[in-house]
């Protein structure tokens, strides 16, 4: 019987029928042909009585599946099905390690591509949403989160940064050895590796904060980064506590067409390293990215704007704190380019030609301003948190957060949401409580 698939936005990634607990993957990486030799050791546990487990992995070879007895297996348009000598029963775990190899690559989807990918002198890792199975068997699901033992063997005059804390680094001749290891649950596409001839330095701040970057970069990023303590410090005042051990920040000598993030850390190309308000409010867009879609990440693609419009609308608060134009001021200015362009996007499902379209990001954030406006500021940052805390950790809908705001402020919230996210038309911002 074909499985329904777990993200229509996403066809062809992630199986429902069972959950991965765990991923230890050992990378061994050349840079100068661009070959991967990878060992992913996975813990599973069924969801349902299981004859085969469905993986994702694309473009690499399988060599050897080992852990669970096989009648066979077979790997085809990036699915690695597994077809099992022993029946897994619901609830049953078990452990299983695949070897494989071969030149990663981006994996190409609808919504765009991702996944590993070469740099001019280095290596760049950006999942999102699909390209997971482009370095590691894994149930490509965001739904799924996991935790992490990542170690990456690469030549000894790169720096190479994963997700979580490093645990081990260990030199052998011209080769060394990475060892990261992430505690907290993460969703597949958030998981990465970062390689390039990077200087590292540590950064005072509330939380533990790292730079890993080109040494002749260290001036003009300690110029453009100045603000970033003082960002943590305003989005763990209002969104409640930095939610994972520390946070690094990389920055490629390439140019990048955008920064991303990953849980724990965020990329940025050097064209990034100016005080313009563009780069500023993208440092501390990717930054609240550890509380709006990794501590707390969506179940589908449908829900991104939980959170990109949770991001941008950080960038207005980040705004207003640092003398900037109020996130009010921000608001009105988007609310008018947004009625200029006639908006009929339906927020809360956008489709996947338009899941990282702008519009997404900028209603989003008004969203949350109109929320913001009609309950009144100490009831609105009170409900951030509340969400931040009740599912840290975990998956959400749009639902979830309705449910939550329903709970938490006395002003009719549905109507709310209703308007701004599950309609076309854009409605009018709400005159300040």
């Amino acid at each position: 019987m074909r499985r329904p698939e777990a993200d229509p936005y996403l066809p062809g990634h992630g199986d429902h029928s069972y959950e991965v607990l765990h991923y230890d993957l050992d990378v061994d990486y050349a840079l100068d042909n661009n070959h991967l030799t990878g060992r992913a050791t996975l813990t599973v546990r069924a969801n349902i009585d299981l004859d085969d487990l469905t993986l994702d992995l694309h473009h690499l070879k399988v060599v050897k599946v080992t852990g669970v007895r096989l009648k066979r297996h077979t790997h085809r348009s990036g699915r690695l099905r597994l077809v099992l000598q022993q029946p897994l029963a619901a609830g049953e775990e078990a452990t299983v390690t695949i070897t494989y190899r071969g030149a990663p690559k981006p994996v190409k989807d609808k919504v765009g591509d991702a996944g590993w990918e070469e740099l001019e002198d280095g290596v760049i890792v950006a999942s999102q949403p699909g390209g997971a199975p482009s370095w590691y068997p894994c149930n490509d699901r965001p739904d799924n989160k996991a935790t992490y033992r990542i170690t990456v063997t690469a030549a000894s005059d790169y720096l190479v940064v994963a997700n979580g804390v490093r645990t081990e680094q260990r030199r052998r001749a011209s080769r060394t050895t990475w060892t990261y290891e992430m505690t907290d649950p993460m969703a597949t596409y958030l998981a990465t590796v970062q390689i390039g001839r990077y200087a590292e330095h540590e950064i005072r701040a509330v939380v533990p904060l790292t730079a890993a970057l080109p040494p002749a970069r260290r001036r003009a990023f300690d110029i453009a980064f100045a603000d970033q303590p003082a960002m943590l410090e305003l989005f763990t005042r209002l969104f409640g506590p930095y939610p994972f051990s520390g946070y690094r920040v990389v920055v490629t000598d390439d140019e990048l067409e955008i920064p991303l993030e990953a849980q724990g850390l965020s990329i940025f190309g050097s064209n990034l390293l100016t005080r313009d308000w563009d780069s500023q409010r993208l440092i501390a867009h990717e930054l609240a990215h550890q509380w709006f879609g990794n501590a707390v990440t969506l179940r589908t693609l449908r829900d991104i704007w939980l959170h990109e419009g949770f991001a941008c609308y950080s960038e207005w608060l980040w705004s207003e704190e640092s003398g900037g134009p109020t996130a009010d001021q921000r608001a009105h200015e988007h609310w008018g380019r947004l009625a200029e362009l006639g908006q009929r996007l339906v927020l809360g499902d956008p489709g996947p030609d338009d899941v990282f379209d702008d519009r997404v990001y900028k209603r989003g954030a008004l969203t949350l301003h109109a929320l913001r406006l009609t309950a009144g500021d100490e009831a609105f940052f009170d409900l951030l948190r509340a969400w931040v805390d009740r599912h840290r950790g975990g998956n959400v809908t749009t639902d979830d957060f309705v449910e939550l705001a329903e709970e938490r402020l006395d002003v009719p919230v549905r109507p709310i949401i209703d308007a701004w996210v599950r309609s076309g038309p854009l409605p009018p911002l709400p005159v300040r409580r």
